[in-house]
């Protein structure tokens, strides 16, 4: 019982974290109107969101290893419940990008956190598994979160949006607090100063290159898929629903996968199948309908590896995991920043056609960088 109440409370978690991440991007333009600002302006609430969460995630990693885990999730979601208050009811602009740096601090303080706590208290036959339950949850908040926010604008206008997870996130701070218990403490300013830092930046670096090898079409795949089959609104929303379904799939399949297999295993046979998918996707991705099919087999696959990946960072860094978590949401999207400037150069150069087969080279790259062992710092 308590093992499904442990996953069931980091899912639900995470899809909040993921909904206040993903539900923004469909809300921009009626904030936009509100403030009567440039959309190009408000997208600045995005940018500030992950540039926050980059920096300040491994802060709260290296924190929680030392301090434990609890106490920092609890505060970040104090500070989720504040800061989505503000962004319901700030006054101006300016307020509004301030409410959006607290919640970026806010979602570093808990994401990588679970994922570390999570991986504290899995049976170690299981950490695979109890791993891609909760990412399935942030990943669910791809297809689902913020669709239900854009729902949620349309009957009540999109400060309700912000309401509604301020008043879950406040639910779930009390829900946090009661489940998790305080993991050990630990002293790591030793080994940090030793060298496992540089480890671990070279560890995440896979994470980072598989980002580009991701991102750098998703974040212009409803612009692709119009310009190339010239899909309409619908279709293109069906092909978004194919992609996150393929995600979440990938990421539970690969969870009992890594435990029968090994997370080293897995995590390296998925990065080459996911090289494979995207030359066929670069080659199919004009030919209709199949194009679904690819969009669900290049997700399946991908954050398959994702996952599995992640698994194997919490066993090898046992000691540091609330860091390396931390280090490897900031690796991802740094991924996402460098994936997106990659695609914009590809398409403005290139055009969209060229951009599937770039990908494919930045997964074989992972992959490389995948093979290396990890060499314990004495």
């Amino acid at each position: 019982m308590r093992e499904r109440i442990s996953l069931s409370v980091g899912w639900i978690t995470l899809f909040l974290m993921g909904t206040d991440l993903f539900v923004v991007s469909p809300l921009l333009p009626f904030i936009s109107e509100a403030y009567r600002v440039s959309p190009e302006t408000t997208g600045w609430m995005v940018t500030v969101f992950a540039v926050t969460y980059a920096f300040s995630a491994p802060i709260f990693g290296w924190l929680s290893d030392k301090k434990g885990r609890r106490t920092f999730i609890i505060f970040g979601l104090l500070l989720f419940v504040i800061s989505n208050i503000l962004t319901a009811f700030a006054s101006s602009f300016l307020w509004l990008i301030v409410s959006r740096i607290l919640a970026g601090l806010s979602v570093a303080s808990i994401t990588p956190l679970i994922y570390a706590i999570i991986g504290d208290i899995a049976p170690p036959n299981r950490r695979g598994t109890w791993l891609s339950i909760v990412v399935s949850g942030h990943l669910t908040a791809l297809w689902a979160g913020a669709p239900l926010g854009a729902l949620l604008e349309h009957f009540l206008g999109w400060r309700s949006v912000f309401v509604v997870m301020a008043i879950i996130g406040a639910i779930l701070t009390v829900v946090n607090f009661k489940t998790w218990e305080s993991i050990h403490k630990s002293d790591l300013t030793k080994n940090i100063l030793e060298g496992n830092l540089l480890r671990i930046l070279s560890s995440v670096s896979v994470t980072t290159i598989w980002a580009i090898s991701m991102y750098a079409i998703y974040v212009y795949l409803g612009a692709a898929l119009y310009s190339e089959n010239r899909f309409s609104s619908s279709e293109i929303a069906l092909a978004v629903t194919f992609y996150g379904v393929g995600a979440v799939l990938g990421s539970l399949t690969s969870g009992q996968l890594t435990d029968k297999l090994g997370a080293r295993k897995i995590s390296k046979f998925a990065l080459i199948l996911l090289t494979l998918i995207l030359i066929c996707l670069g080659i199919f991705f004009s030919y209709g309908d199949w194009v679904y099919f690819f969009l669900f087999i290049w997700a399946l696959v991908g954050y398959a590896g994702f996952t599995s990946y992640q698994a194997r960072l919490v066993v090898e860094y046992p000691n540091e995991r609330g860091m390396v978590m931390a280090w490897n949401n900031t690796a991802l999207y740094i991924g996402i920043t460098i994936g997106s400037l990659i695609g914009g150069y590809v398409i403005s150069n290139w055009g969209y056609s060229l951009l599937p087969y770039v990908c494919s080279v930045a997964a074989i790259i992972s992959f490389a960088l995948s093979t290396q062992k990890v060499k314990e710092v004495k």
